[in-house]
């Protein structure tokens, strides 16, 4: 009984570590909307590659850890961003902005 209590508790453990991981992976989106007095923004992530590129997900709104980076962005700038997943809390850790057109070289 002790060991299995050991095992669970174990498993637990790297089910929380694997969660956390999880949230900061890099994402990619469009900004759609920002509040500087609430110091949020709204971003709708981006799907990798060209597959179905206009659908796009929902938007979703996060809270931003320095507010400070809001005054960099504009709606409809593309990004990349890491996001601390908090049980009920959303918050950008990092942000940065992305070039939104690929220069294609003529032969």
């Amino acid at each position: 009984m002790k060991i299995a209590g050991m095992i669970m508790a174990a498993a637990a453990a790297l089910s929380i570590a694997g969660t956390s991981a999880l949230a900061q992976q890099p994402r990619t989106g469009m900004v759609t909307r920002i509040d500087r007095i609430s110091g949020t923004i709204t971003i709708r992530d981006m799907p990798e590659g060209t597959t179905g590129a206009n659908t796009g997900a929902a938007a979703e709104e996060f809270k931003i850890q320095d507010s400070a980076r809001l005054n960099a962005l504009h709606a409809g700038d593309r990004v990349t961003f890491a996001v601390n997943d908090t049980p009920g809390t959303k918050t950008i850790t990092k942000i940065d902005k992305t070039d939104a057109v690929t220069k294609i070289e003529k032969k």
